[in-house]
């Protein structure tokens, strides 16, 4: 014998003490799908068989039964379950989290189960408690459907129990989690059969010249209906045909919507009211056989009130899913898939009003769905709404799926009034279709976080770097709807053999050699600091799709997301310039975008850093420089008079000469800015536009791609010089370091060392992203004047860059996390909570200077 249950259920095992259950479900069930009122006796009182903890014991019970089901976990309860009111509860929670319940049934006769009891001295009862428990039980057969279980399995005898040979546990029918796509979902089509087809084919799918409803998709597609196949439109019977023929022939996957079991519940006989379009649907199905009837029947009736497919990423209902209620079966679920939830009022136009479900959305699986018409399909917290009014007037949409990308075509004409205005000739909602809808929630990013990233499993927040993250982003941080990245802190190279220098390009080399890496790429260091583009082509773009207005075309900001401009008009006058480049060289149209983020250095340094330079660089230079000669001076003349002050003179006429490295190097950095001609943008990441993250290209893709860009400004935009090295090529390594030398010895920072792809892993992990090899003069800045001498430069050797190096790959991480989750227009809270992270993660005590 087979017991077949629901993968996802509660199982209620019903039986007298002594009748097997426990035996039974340890056979045939994890021992922590589980939950025995026993072991919960035993826990709270220490006695299994102490009968004063019962309700103790009980409300454990449900407390476990409900964590389990909140988890979507399989939960068997081992109690004997033989009176109502201990189903009743049970059942209730069931129904909370929307579980199918099933009960097996063990009605054995009372001398087996005495008969067990008596051979187990913990359990000496009595006959009378075998003999009310069966009574109960008996009872109970009679009204076990009536109060609400899907299946019933009774056992009746020894030889029964002993028969079952396994427990199948079927996928609910809601469980597509193996189809994996990629998918064409088409929103609400109403009966619009030419619309249909024109969408169809735009898509890619092919009809058959002699057969309307003979279909042939692009290969590897399926289309995806959102249900409200009918009514209102002008030709409801040809899409049932089209829709029905190909989920028959397994090119389509369709869900139903509220019209369209209005309309089975029609033909099932049922008074419904002609209303709503369903009299026109009525009247085009009165011309058809009743063998079609029959067949559009049986085809409603199968219908499934949702579908999770991809491994759990998607979910597709009629009018959306809240989390909890995803992959599950009840009442409820179908309800909320077929009409959403409402209030229970009415508004003005008649029509119930709707609670706005997606709002507070924060799953993880993308739900796509239609039911209220919107002008434009509307991205909210990972969800859109893809009913763009196609009987109305508007247009007949689909989401390509993994893509994103939104295909529609226009209605031919308007085949019904909606009862609630919309503004299909005007510009629509055009706020709400934007995914950017949600801001920064505190819950979200206070406590201590542990965020998943695709690329370095999970990065952990602590508390307190939190709360340091929370004062910078309140108090200093751009809007955040434009704050989608932040980029990483960078690793410098091992500590260099050589005596007198701190980093040099060896390392580097060698250690992208020994993570096996064989090409990398070495970028000129710019004496600026790290800037991030964000640049719409247009304010409507800002609007659409960042959620920004009058902002102006985009923001520059900074590695702490501060904006890099105090002046605003400065800043919308430096991002046109930018703008006018895309412009020029065709930017936009190549790479089919509205917006683009570029990850640049701005020069020069002093244009941000310039209270850092007067207070703390200039002030010290000033001071060495104007101190040292005299005190110099003074020891030369000691020594005319022939004190032994040789050594104090050597010393001090080292540290002048520091001095004045020091100040020859910071001045590197500076000059004068006085309009937007004195400033200069060296991009050197595309990271990303409308659809795409662009870490799947190597680096030297990057260079030629923006040195492209940068001929439509040569002014403004600074092509950044470049070298591929072969580390397999001695000659490519030395010629290299000797550019490194030449670069560094004329005052310049140095450069940057990448491995030729963008994103490098291996068994280990993922690979540091970049290193920097800084030159000495540019370190004098970094460490101070006199970091040079034997003495220092010697103590500085011994640097450990273990925690810089973890810090730079964990926030690489969470920066391509939110770049990705920003790209696939999942909420804005998901992106916040990344770009939250690194920002947090800066408060580590990691040694600045490193």
């Amino acid at each position: 014998m087979q017991i077949k249950i629901p993968e996802f259920s509660l199982v209620v095992l019903i039986g007298s003490t002594g009748s097997g259950k426990s035996s039974f479900a340890r056979k045939f069930f994890k021992p922590t799908e589980i939950v025995s009122s026993d072991t919960c006796r035993g826990i709270v009182s220490d006695d299994e068989n102490n009968q004063a903890a019962t309700k103790d014991a009980f409300e454990l019970v449900h407390y476990i039964i409900r964590k389990r089901l909140k988890n979507g976990l399989l939960t068997v309860v081992d109690a004997t379950n033989v009176q109502p009111e201990s189903r009743k509860a049970l059942m209730q929670i069931a129904r909370e989290y929307h579980a199918l319940v099933v009960a097996i049934v063990f009605n054995l006769p009372d001398s087996v189960c005495l008969a067990r009891n008596n051979q187990r001295p913990d359990r000496q009862f009595g006959s009378h408690v075998v003999r009310q428990h069966n009574q109960n039980l008996k009872k109970s057969l009679k009204t076990l459907k009536s109060e609400g279980f899907r299946q019933q399995y009774i056992l009746d005898s020894e030889a029964e129990v002993n028969a079952v040979e396994s427990i199948v546990r079927q996928p609910l029918y809601n469980n597509r989690k193996y189809e994996t796509g990629p998918f064409d979902i088409i929103g609400d089509v109403h009966g619009c059969f030419d619309e249909l087809k024109e969408l169809l084919e735009k898509l890619g799918y092919q009809f058959d010249t002699t057969n309307p409803f003979s279909v042939t998709p692009p290969v590897g597609r399926k289309a995806f209906f959102v249900g409200d196949l009918v009514d209102r439109g002008p030709n409801s019977p040809d899409v049932l045909r089209l829709v029905m023929q190909m989920v028959k022939e397994d090119k389509a996957l369709c869900v139903p919507g509220n019209h369209d079991v209005k309309l089975l519940k029609y033909l099932n006989g049922r008074n419904v009211q002609l209303k709503h379009g369903l009299d026109r649907t009525v009247e085009q199905l009165a011309s058809v056989s009743q063998e079609f009837l029959e067949e559009v029947k049986v085809f409603l009736d199968g219908l499934i009130s949702h579908f999770v497919v991809d491994d759990g990423r998607l979910v597709v209902a009629h009018a959306g899913l809240k989390e909890e209620m995803q992959g599950r079966g009840s009442g409820a679920v179908r309800e909320f898939c077929l009409y959403g939830e409402t209030t229970g009022e009415i508004d003005e136009f008649g029509l119930p009003v709707r609670i706005n479900w997606a709002a507070e959305y924060r799953g993880k699986a993308m739900v796509v769905y239609g039911h209220t018409p919107v002008v434009e399909a509307q991205w909210q917290n990972n969800t859109i709404d893809i009913d763009t009014g196609c009987v109305f007037g508007g247009k007949l949409t689909a989401l390509r799926y993994p893509e994103k990308e939104l295909v529609a075509v226009k209605a031919k004409e308007i085949y019904a009034q909606s009862t609630r205005p919309l503004d299909f000739e005007g510009t629509g909602n055009t706020d709400n279709h934007n995914p950017a809808d949600v801001v920064l929630d505190i819950d979200d990013v206070i406590g201590k976080q542990i965020i998943h990233t695709r690329l370095h499993h999970s990065v952990t927040i602590r508390e307190q770097n939190a709360m340091a993250a929370l004062e910078v982003m309140s108090r200093f941080a751009i809007n955040p709807k434009w704050l989608i990245y932040l980029p990483p802190t960078m690793s410098p190279t091992e500590t260099s053999k050589l005596p007198d220098l701190l980093e040099y390009p060896s390392e580097a080399f060698k250690y992208y050699s020994d993570q096996g890496v064989t090409t990398v790429v070495c970028e000129e260091k710019h004496m600026g600091s790290r800037a991030i583009v964000v640049l719409c082509r247009d304010e409507e773009t800002a609007l659409k799709r960042f959620g920004v207005s009058g902002e102006g075309i985009g923001v520059c900001y900074t590695r702490t997301g501060r904006s890099f401009f105090t002046d605003s008009v400065l800043e919308q006058a430096f991002l046109e310039r930018i703008k006018v480049a895309c412009d020029k060289t065709g930017f936009w149209d190549k790479f089919e975008t509205n917006w683009v983020l570029l990850d640049c250095e701005l020069m020069p340094w002093s244009a941000k850093a310039q209270a850092l330079l007067q207070n703390q660089y200039a002030a010290v230079g000033a001071a060495a420089t104007h101190a040292l000669p005299m005190v110099n001076t003074v020891l030369a003349q000691a020594k005319g008079r022939g004190l032994e002050v040789e050594h104090l003179l050597k010393s001090y006429t080292e540290r002048q000469k520091m001095a004045e490295k020091f100040v020859t190097a910071y001045r590197h950095y500076c000059w004068p800015v006085s309009s937007l001609d004195d400033y200069k943008l060296a991009p050197f990441h595309l990271l990303a536009t409308e659809g795409k993250v662009h870490t799947d290209k190597t680096h030297r893709w990057h260079m030629d791609t923006l040195a492209e860009l940068c001929d439509g400004d040569p002014q403004l935009l600074f092509k950044t010089p470049y070298k591929v090295v072969d580390l397999q090529n001695e000659a490519e390594i030395q010629e290299a370091i000797v550019w490194w030398e030449q670069l560094t010895y004329a005052g310049g920072e140095g450069f940057v060392v990448k491995p030729m792809e963008f994103i490098v892993t291996n068994e280990k992990g993922l690979v540091q992203p970049a290193i920097k090899c800084r030159g000495s003069e540019y370190l004098r800045i970094i460490y101070g004047p006199e970091y040079s001498s034997f003495t220092n430069i010697t103590r500085l050797k011994s640097r450990s860059l273990g925690g810089k190096r973890s810090l730079a790959l964990r926030e690489f991480a969470l920066g391509m996390e939110a770049l990705e989750k920003f790209v696939e227009r999942q909420s804005l809270r998901t992106v916040h909570q990344c770009v939250f992270g690194v920002l947090a993660l800066e408060s580590e005590p990691i040694d600045p200077r490193l």
